[in-house]
């Protein structure tokens, strides 16, 4: 009976040693899935947050064309009113009907030549902002892909005189 006694005792002494050996490594674990999920977290934030510099710049960016795309029609508005304004003014009170017809010439060729002119802003306003998409918005996607993630650190060069020999 004291030797069976004896190996029940042994038995749940060592149960109890595996049952504790278990708990401790259950908390390590768990302790390990913290910190993995925080850098996980981390690591994202940092990836969300390169895609939203991103995603500023490329709006900023047309914000900026679009703004000189409506400022030169508002402009160009206000000069063809100005401009119909002041012919029509010419051709309602002027006498000659030589200078009516010359008038009229003018105002033609002012409207063609503004249009042209407006058109060729707007192109300009377009290329400048392909141009302008091509280097600023590839700098920032540089910028983006070779920031180091969070928790790493640069490396870092051994100047210590172990290493050097005279």
């Amino acid at each position: 009976m004291d030797a069976l006694l004896f190996i029940s005792s042994g038995l749940m002494l060592v149960t109890a040693c595996l049952l504790a050996a278990v708990w401790s490594l259950h908390f390590k674990n768990r302790r390990s899935l913290i910190h993995l999920r925080a850098a996980q977290r981390s690591a994202n934030s940092h990836i969300q947050k390169s895609r939203l510099d991103l995603m500023e710049t490329r709006n900023r960016a047309r914000l900026l064309e679009d703004t000189v795309k409506h400022g030169t029609t508002a402009v160009e508005k206000m000069h063809r009113a100005i401009a119909t304004t002041t012919f029509s003014l010419i051709d309602h009170f002027a006498t000659d009907h030589e200078f009516r017809e010359s008038a009229r010439r003018a105002h033609e060729t002012h409207n063609n030549t503004s249009q042209q002119i407006y058109r060729a802003a707007r192109t300009t306003n377009k290329a400048l902002h392909l141009l302008a998409d091509s280097f600023i918005t590839g700098r920032k996607e540089k910028q983006i892909t070779t920031r180091p993630s969070p928790g790493t650190r640069p490396a870092q060069t051994d100047k210590s005189p172990r290493n050097s020999r005279k």
